[in-house]
């Protein structure tokens, strides 16, 4: 059965973002295609990431309280490997690939990402072999660019509208 839920799941076209958080747990990130609005129709909207439990990153956002989930371009394909561990590139080094800002809640925004999203942890749920972290909304950064990063087929893609092809 998990064989072919995974290739079930293979099929599918999802974003790519980067999930950071920096605070008294460090400064940490990794890769994730599992990221949701929950609601807009709140004081501050909310948004849902699902994070490996044994990630480091994981860790370091139950800690620190908060994250900020960034938004990668067609153009970030670097970014994305570092923080898939795809490169030699481990904790504090993974940030060497791009420049970063700090957003209000402390978490690194990513200079040139599509969007990003920072987020104060209001719940989390561990389900199965991931944490899921929804988190409200504190900042969006916007950034120019419309052709976001996307995983599908186990590759990098980028999304077209049906009429370019």
């Amino acid at each position: 059965m998990r064989d072919l839920f995974l290739e079930g799941m293979s099929k599918t076209a999802c974003s790519v973002y980067v999930v950071t958080t920096d605070g008294i747990a460090g400064r940490r990130g990794v890769t994730v295609s599992a990221v949701s609005s929950v609601s807009a129709d709140t004081p501050n909207p909310t948004l849902l990431t699902c994070v490996h439990h044994l990630s480091p990153t994981a860790a370091a956002i139950r800690q620190n309280r908060s994250f900020c989930v960034n938004l990668l371009g067609d153009d970030q394909t670097t970014v994305s490997d570092s923080f898939a561990g795809r490169t030699d590139a481990k904790d504090e080094a993974k940030f060497d690939c791009a420049t970063w800002t700090k957003g209000e809640t402390g978490a690194p925004m990513l200079q040139g990402a599509l969007a990003s999203f920072d987020c104060t942890v209001q719940h989390e749920i561990t389900c199965g072999s991931h944490h899921i972290f929804v988190g409200e909304v504190r900042h969006v950064g916007l950034n120019e660019g419309d052709k976001a990063l996307v995983y599908a087929n186990r590759g990098y893609n980028n999304a077209q509208p049906l009429d370019a092809r």
